[in-house]
């Protein structure tokens, strides 16, 4: 074997090992997403075909079906979240934090992080939804963006692309509501698929566990 070949192919290795879904790399980083099948994540009951795997990403294109990450390093706490995401023209989508795998409607627990661009509801992309409201987007239909969500104690901060724009600190003594359990506590990732006129991309999701 030539030595330029098994030099690639110990890189190839070392990348491979490095993106195993629910093992942490050397910086701590946990990839949630393979690039080619839903491997590590479940659908809801309802609607199952609005989630599919599309050009090395997860997409949303149909009715309300949520798809909740079951991978082995979950429950998550204190985090930092990571993920590519991609919009088009009067979409509707969402990132959830600390939910539970829930088979039908609108997940009960945890927080919503908004992914709205250019659909008409007025809260827009890194709002928490029901909670913290952002009326601009912040970012635009078919472009990829990075969306940065930090966890800490009673702490959450979003980023897209770098800009923080949401910081919220949840009070001590809130707690959660009959309907939804709008409280930090620890839980796993859920994505929306919100309505048949909404798709959405998302790609390099990750995540680093904090103290």
């Amino acid at each position: 074997m030539k030595r330029s070949t098994w030099i690639m192919l110990v890189a190839v290795g070392v990348l491979c090992a490095s993106t195993q879904l629910g093992i942490a790399d050397d910086e701590g980083w946990i990839s949630l997403f393979d690039g080619k099948s839903l491997s590590g994540w479940k659908k809801a009951e309802e609607n199952q075909d609005a989630w599919k795997v599309a050009d090395g990403a997860l997409m949303c294109d149909g009715s309300r079906c949520h798809l909740f990450y079951v991978g082995d390093a979950q429950p998550f706490r204190n985090f930092e979240f990571e993920a590519e995401v991609k919009t088009t023209p009067g979409s509707n989508s969402g990132i959830y934090i600390h939910t539970a795998y829930q088979s039908e409607g609108w997940p009960k627990q945890g927080y919503e992080v908004q992914v709205n661009n250019t659909h008409g509801d007025p809260v827009k992309t890194s709002s928490l939804y029901g909670v913290v409201k952002v009326l601009e987007a912040p970012a635009k239909d078919d472009e990829w963006f990075k969306m940065s969500i930090r966890v800490e104690g009673k702490q959450v901060t979003v980023k897209v692309d770098g800009k923080t724009l949401v910081e919220y600190t949840e009070p001590e003594d809130k707690q959660a509501g009959s309907d939804f359990a709008r409280v930090l506590g620890e839980g796993t990732f859920a994505l929306q698929a919100h309505d048949p006129q909404s798709k959405v991309y998302f790609r390099n999701l990750r995540v680093k566990k904090l103290p």
